[in-house]
């Protein structure tokens, strides 16, 4: 069975996502804050977690950072905070989605059905993709910039391998968003902008591969 994660401090929030979670075949843990949810991860195995940020003791954001150190667990986060740089912030500490309460259960699941399937077919045929200096490890989910490995977020590496596999066709924002998060995205399309940002600081020299049309949206201009 799939186990879930949810960490918030108010019960209610817990026991409206578990009742959800188990609706669709679900075991739902709960922790009430992100100490206990470090621990939990470290004795447990769970397929997503779903994260509040405002917490005692540890705050959501703090805690995703230090539970990505020892697992790679897809984490979405939860917030009454919708501000542009609560999200940013989320994005860079590799949260794969961000929903702003109140929120929608029924929205909140297909969101977690959509993460939890992504990460169970990451498989891929090609065991390495190399262009110029930028080696992908498709197993490993490693990428490597001019023989360096730089850390990429889940949702940055999902990012870079749509980008590759679509190499040199224009695409649009509502394209990236509904291949990368997989559904109609409720929300402004800049989400798109933001990963992009955080995903060519991160390529170095190659991150003018990924090119801006203006109106349009992006292509990756990629060297063989």
């Amino acid at each position: 069975m799939i186990k879930i994660l949810v960490v918030d401090d108010e019960p209610d929030i817990y026991q409206l996502i578990k009742r959800f979670a188990e609706h669709d075949g679900y075991e739902a843990i709960g922790a009430s804050d992100g100490l206990e949810a470090i621990t939990l991860c470290h004795n447990n195995h769970f397929d997503i977690i779903i994260m509040d940020v405002m917490m005692p003791d540890m705050d959501g954001f703090t805690a995703c950072k230090e539970i990505h150190k020892e697992k790679d667990i897809p984490i979405l986060m939860l917030s009454a905070r919708g501000a542009e740089y609560d999200k940013l912030l989320g994005f860079e500490v590799g949260v794969d989605d961000y929903v702003v309460k109140p929120f929608s259960p029924k929205e909140l699941m297909a969101r977690v059905n959509v993460i939890v399937n992504r990460h169970k077919s990451q498989d891929r045929t090609q065991a390495e993709i190399v262009l110029a200096g930028l080696r992908i490890d498709t197993l490993g989910r490693n990428v490597f910039v001019d023989g360096t490995k730089t850390e990429l977020t889940a949702k940055e590496y999902d990012l870079l391998m749509y980008f590759v596999e679509n190499k040199g066709i224009a695409l649009s924002r509502n394209q990236i968003l509904n291949a990368v998060w997989g559904y109609e995205y409720y929300g402004d399309d800049r989400t798109v902008d933001w990963q992009i940002k955080l995903l060519r600081n991160k390529l170095g020299t190659y991150r003018g591969w990924i090119v801006t049309l203006r109106g349009v949206g992006y292509k990756f201009e990629a060297e063989s």
